[in-house]
């Protein structure tokens, strides 16, 4: 936001894109917690509302060391910046009040319980709505708040393989698909949730009030995955694509290719491309063979052509690789590491690293805002909070309890 130093030193950023939304974050683990980090990394007013036992993730980790310790999971840590925290125990009379008080002062609602879960608690949209008619309510589940599986148990991955994404990718083909990366229904479904939820947000005076925005984390999967090209050409004419392991079939070089000191993803299928690496290959005999001068002759010829261009990538770096290619026009990129992607140059130059303080972990690296306002940057400033680190906070300023009341409501365990 524009006054960094301002939010660094306050529990409620005032400025920002987002600034003057507030909202409530009553999810667990990565979907809806991310989904609210998008908020409150952008200057939304977000309080982070955990049972007393805590937000699952809390336990998860990584933890440094391997030592479970609650307020030092990095998962925790990573998914709520910016946030204050409260806890509020909504199975009891007094807890659910006071969330319900909570929901007064909120524009946006967002968790990712099972419907049947926020039904028994009294707080699905059918129950809220008339607490605040502007409200609105972003639920982010596995498999959406309606159909034969909506009340099923289910996490990212059930999300991620019930779209059929795992036949399409990940895995040579005629063997078992493989699982995708951690978390990434979830975190797809967090992005479509703050999409659209903003949407409705800015769009309430369109349409007379809040709304419920119901995000299926499968179905975000099932776009941005599988997409109309498969699903749809499937419905229309029957066919459909499958895996294909490691590469294209359709065009060579289309490949991950070792190197010296790791891989390089290769892509070289345009005539300009291809000639620009066969120059920076020092135009090898080879390279003038009549089943290399087209993409689908070189895929049909894919054993010969890989075996020849590994002769010359294991002699060279993945990065001498990159830059030679890319000066050359052909579009390869070195395969990183995660260590090496942490010690990235072209991240370090926009910023996307943040070196944040925080309680327990100490001073400890952050993902900086994952889109770029020029005019309100955006980004972590504050970490991730304690457990109830904002109760006296949050009760007291925004929903005028005393100190008497709040440490009553401690002792129940209500608080």
């Amino acid at each position: 936001c524009g006054d960094v130093m301002k939010c660094a030193n306050s529990d409620s950023c005032t400025t920002g894109a987002l600034s003057g939304i507030n909202v409530l974050d009553f999810g667990q683990m990565v979907s809806a917690p991310y989904c609210a980090k998008l908020f409150s990394d952008y200057g939304a007013d977000v309080i982070k509302v955990e049972l007393p036992s805590g937000d699952a993730a809390r336990s998860v980790g990584p933890f440094p060391g391997d030592v479970a310790n609650r307020e030092r999971s990095g998962l925790y840590f990573i998914n709520n910046t910016n946030k204050r925290g409260v806890t509020c125990d909504v199975t009891s009379p007094a807890g659910r009040s006071l969330f319900l008080r909570l929901l007064e002062w909120a524009d946006v609602l967002i968790e990712n319980n099972l419907p049947g879960q926020m039904a028994a608690w009294q707080l699905d949209y059918a129950n809220i709505k008339a607490i605040n008619q502007k409200l609105v309510m972003i639920s982010i589940t596995p498999f959406g708040q309606s159909g034969p599986y909506s009340a099923w148990n289910g996490y990212d991955l059930n999300a991620y393989h019930l779209t059929g994404a795992s036949s399409r990718y990940c895995g040579r083909p005629g063997e078992m698909p493989l699982e995708h990366g951690t978390f990434s229904a979830d975190y797809f479904g967090a992005i479509s949730g703050a999409t659209w939820g903003m949407a409705a947000v800015y769009g309430r005076d369109l349409v007379g009030g809040g709304q419920h925005v119901d995000v299926s984390c499968a179905e975000a999967i099932a776009a941005a995955f599988i997409g109309g090209q498969n699903i749809g050409g499937y419905a229309q004419d029957g066919r459909f694509d499958k895996r294909t392991g490691v590469g294209m079939p359709q065009g060579a070089p289309a490949t991950i290719l070792p190197c010296k000191d790791g891989h390089v993803w290769m892509l070289a299928l345009e005539p300009g491309q291809w000639n620009g690496l066969r120059k920076v290959m020092g135009n090898p005999d080879w390279a003038d063979l009549d089943i290399f001068q087209n993409m689908k002759t070189r895929a049909e010829n894919a054993d010969v052509i890989y075996s020849f261009i590994i002769e010359w990538t294991m002699q060279h770096t993945k990065m001498e690789i990159q830059e030679k290619c890319q000066a050359a026009g052909c579009p390869i990129t070195a395969v990183y590491t995660v260590a090496e992607a942490a010690e990235q140059p072209h991240l370090k130059a926009r910023e996307y690293f943040v070196d944040m303080e925080h309680p327990e972990l100490g001073r400890i690296r952050n993902l900086g805002g994952p889109f770029k306002l020029p005019a309100s940057p955006g980004g972590p400033v504050r970490p991730a909070p304690l457990l109830g680190q904002h109760n006296e906070q949050v009760y007291g300023e925004v929903l005028g309890l005393n100190v008497g009341e709040i440490e009553s409501l401690s002792r129940q365990g209500v608080i």
